[in-house]
């Protein structure tokens, strides 16, 4: 079993000889050696295993008769050092507000590839997306306006539009994970993009496209079938409507992961990537439509897998029916499992697939009870001081990270070609009081 785990660590995941049995080396780099230099907790992220997917996404789609691309969903995990990277390997960068769309620019992100998204974007995120971004995904009317007063009396580039349509069809994930139904927050309804694209025409806005999302972290991408088709059928009654249609179409993104060895084997991105494309392209064709040049928006399938957690046991404790390690790193750094009992596995970085002695409960070092990353998971027998490497750590975790309990964001390592480099520095005491102004107490 916990061979078997090994498979859902980054691709360039090794165990080499060490002076305690095998110890477990990502990309040429011995973790041992990086908790001691960086400490924990530590994330690493294999530049191999992002290039993988990526490769693996456009080995997928050459089979798609026109142009596409894939834009990077920045909330996965997004800093200077990601967005470099992604600009580098020619994806677009999905920012979702003026936060994101600056670290993009301070990574050197052309236009061309910022490409805004929000649901509810303030003054500032509109006023940053213009002058960055080289697309707007605009989620409602009350911000269509917003753009088309800002339009007017724009002399420079402006962003090209796509409009944000709810399909109606959410896929089968977690319901917090869920956007396509018909009562999401997200996007317009059938009548409003009709209205939208009306409204674009009238003010001479550059509307050049349709997005939709209908989940994160889906396994079955049978349920894109119905929402391609329902917005097919739009782009129908658009061309009737206003003889436009889109000349981009993105379906979103949010294809998953296997984060636990139960969840192998899993369906591939060649798969999902296919099954969409195959819509796209035999729905269009039955309805006489021009084929759009297709986007997607993966995140979690390009980093997840390439990102690890490295802890270390700070006790271990016995109570009447639980074996607890307790970590040095939780719900500060991976509010996954308490916000909706996401399931993980985990290794001992020395001797890692020797035998198991039973269940164990991995938890944090914060004052919750929901603060345990993983139930129930059997493991070998663990010290004080050992260290834990939880895999496919690389999506949703430090982006949601908090400062609970006064709990410092840890390191961020990179890893290539057996040479390491920080790309985030662990926070420091002083960070935590930097906002903080001092009150004169009467």
């Amino acid at each position: 079993m916990n061979s078997q785990r090994l498979a859902l660590f980054p691709i360039t995941t090794r165990l080499e000889p060490g002076t305690n049995g095998e110890v477990m080396y990502i990309g040429g780099c011995d973790l041992t050696e990086l908790a001691e230099r960086y400490g924990t907790p530590l994330y690493l992220y294999d530049q191999a295993s992002m290039d993988a997917a990526v490769d693996e996404y456009r080995s997928a789609l050459h089979t798609y008769p026109n142009h596409s691309g894939i834009t990077y969903a920045g909330k996965a995990f997004l800093c200077v050092a990601v967005a470099q990277w992604a600009v580098r390997r020619g994806l677009w960068l999905d920012c979702t507000g003026a936060g994101e769309i600056s670290i993009a620019v301070a990574a050197g992100a052309p236009r061309g590839q910022i490409l805004v998204h929000g649901v509810n974007k303030t003054a500032g995120d509109l006023r940053a997306a213009v002058a960055h971004a080289g697309v707007i995904v605009v989620d409602n009317l009350s911000e269509l306006h917003h753009l088309a007063e800002v339009y007017t009396d724009q002399d420079d580039p402006f962003p090209d539009l796509w409009l944000r349509v709810r399909p109606g069809v959410a896929v089968d994930t977690h319901s917090y994970r869920q956007t396509g139904q018909d009562d999401s927050k997200f996007g317009m309804s059938y009548t409003e993009t009709l209205e939208a694209v009306r409204l674009c025409h009238r003010q001479g806005l550059p509307l050049h496209g349709l997005h939709f999302h209908q989940g994160s972290h889906f396994h079955d991408p049978e349920p894109v079938g119905p929402a391609v088709a329902r917005v097919l059928d739009l782009m129908v009654d658009l061309r009737r409507d206003s003889g436009w249609t889109p000349g981009y179409l993105c379906p979103g993104g949010g294809w998953g992961i296997p984060y636990h060895e139960d969840d192998l084997p899993h369906p591939s991105i060649e798969d999902y990537v296919r099954f969409v494309a195959r819509r796209v392209e035999e729905g269009c064709e039955a309805r006489d439509l021009a084929l759009p040049i297709l986007h997607l928006e993966p995140g979690r399938s390009l980093v997840a897998r390439a990102g690890v957690a490295l802890y270390r046991v700070g006790a271990v404790k016995q109570t009447p029916q639980r074996r607890w390690l307790l970590l040095d790193g939780g719900m500060a750094d991976n509010i996954r499992p308490a916000l909706y009992g996401a399931r993980y596995s985990a290794l001992p970085v020395a001797d890692p697939i020797r035998p198991t002695a039973g269940a164990a409960w991995l938890a944090g070092p914060y004052c919750e009870s929901g603060d345990v990353l993983i139930h129930e998971l059997p493991m070998p027998d663990v010290a004080e001081g050992e260290l834990i490497a939880v895999p496919a750590s690389g999506a949703y975790h430090l982006m949601m990270g908090s400062n609970y309990n006064g709990a410092l964001r840890p390191a961020v390592v990179w890893i290539r070609g057996g040479k390491s480099s920080l790309i985030q520095r662990r926070e420091e005491i002083a960070d935590l009081i930097r906002r903080d102004l001092p009150l004169e107490v009467e």
